[in-house]
């Protein structure tokens, strides 16, 4: 019965995750992965690009051509502080509340935040804290304030 309610794109990011669990990295051939789940490659390339980026704590590399594969590698942010830059060069301007609790969670995983100090992230970043007139202004304000977090993990390193 709970099959029917997933859709196609969650039940390929379970099966990756799946295989992330018991190792570090999965290197994948997205023509083969599209055969298994019976789709098109195009519904492989949509869930990397928005369940396997930086801000959900992977980092995607791919090679094109015949022996072409999609390599997805969990990060480990204490193993890699330097990613903390990355890390906050794709936050950017801007991040949603949805994106903001990824990267909380993420930082929790890493043990790099205690369970304290990322549920009074997420109460400082959540919609119900930042209420200001528009989208836009809360997801700049919550983009700030990771920053400005991140950047002072990046010191205490």
């Amino acid at each position: 019965m709970e099959m029917q309610s997933r859709n196609m794109s969650d039940i390929i990011e379970e099966y990756l995750k799946d295989i992330l669990n018991d190792v570090k990295q999965v290197e994948i051939k997205r023509s083969e992965i599209a055969r298994q789940f019976n789709c098109v490659p195009s519904q492989i390339n949509y869930v990397i690009k928005t369940r396997f980026n930086l801000k959900n704590g992977y980092v995607v590399r791919s090679k094109r051509g015949g022996g072409g594969y999609i390599r997805i590698v969990k990060v480990d942010l204490v193993e890699n502080p330097d990613l903390i830059d990355d890390l906050i060069n794709a936050i950017g301007m801007d991040i949603s509340e949805n994106q903001g609790y990824q990267i909380i969670k993420n930082l929790f995983d890493d043990d790099i935040l205690s369970q304290k100090e990322a549920n009074l992230l997420l109460a400082a970043t959540s919609r119900d804290a930042l209420q200001v007139p528009t989208v836009e202004q809360e997801n700049f304000l919550r983009a700030r304030i990771l920053v400005r977090v991140l950047k002072r993990l990046r010191l205490e390193e």
